[in-house]
């Protein structure tokens, strides 16, 4: 993870990022990481329901997944904890992937997909247990709107739990920077100190941060060794 002294935007919209996952760039993704298409896979989802306490909770916790894209994760927490859970994606592509990879699995009934955005989430107040994300609100810009919706619609007594892409503790030039945000059309990424703010900026209080670039780490070992069996597939 790099961080540059300004911390600067990048100009991407929503359909740049449509674009990227509904063609070849999506195709890469899932390769490397699966249907969850975040860091971590399988692991790093029940790493982050036991953190929020998903294992007592079960078939009580309504769960609202932002930025749900495959709704690898969103069905995996109703395979595997039996919770209701609502995947919310700002892309139609996305929402209606999910969906029909989700329409014939046994515990279809636990699971919405809505197509809508993070920064106007189409749910009441007070609705969800906990709110989740796993390494793509970074494609969110204002993520000071975002965590004032997470909040709107928490529940009192509820929870958010989330991973990102953010940036890390060591300067970088600025044209590396620039290549990676490209790349990955990330139009904004945040801090570790400057979620912590947004957060406590709100009536939430933030009980854990964590820094998981050793994971990342690791997990770019096993992608390379990925792309190198896959190679002769990738144009």
């Amino acid at each position: 993870m790099i961080r540059i002294t300004s911390h600067k935007k990048y100009n991407f919209s929503v359909k740049d990022v449509s674009d990227v996952y509904a063609g070849p760039g999506g195709k890469l993704w899932e390769l490397l990481m699966g249907e969850h298409i975040h860091v971590g896979g399988m692991e790093q989802n029940d790493y982050l329901a036991k953190k929020l306490g998903m294992e007592s909770g079960g078939k009580d916790m309504f769960i609202l997944d932002i930025c749900s894209a495959l709704g690898g994760p969103a069905r995996y927490l109703a395979e595997n904890y039996s919770v209701k859970v609502v995947g919310l994606d700002i892309t139609l592509e996305m929402i209606n992937e999910a969906r029909k990879r989700t329409d014939n699995t046994p515990y279809a009934n636990l699971i919405e997909f809505r197509l809508g955005s993070a920064l106007d989430i189409p749910a009441h107040n007070e609705a969800f247990d906990i709110v989740w994300g796993q390494d793509a609100w970074c494609y969110i810009r204002d993520k000071s709107r975002l965590i004032q919706e997470v909040e709107r619609v928490l529940k009192p007594g509820g929870k958010v739990g989330f991973s990102d892409w953010i940036w890390g503790p060591k300067d970088a030039p600025e044209m590396e920077a620039d290549y990676l945000m490209e790349f990955m059309v990330f139009p904004d990424m945040e801090t570790l100190d400057g979620y912590e703010q947004l957060i406590t900026s709100t009536k939430m209080e933030l009980i854990e941060k964590e820094d998981l670039g050793n994971h990342f780490a690791e997990s770019m070992d096993s992608y390379l060794e990925i792309l190198k069996e896959n190679k002769q597939n990738i144009a």
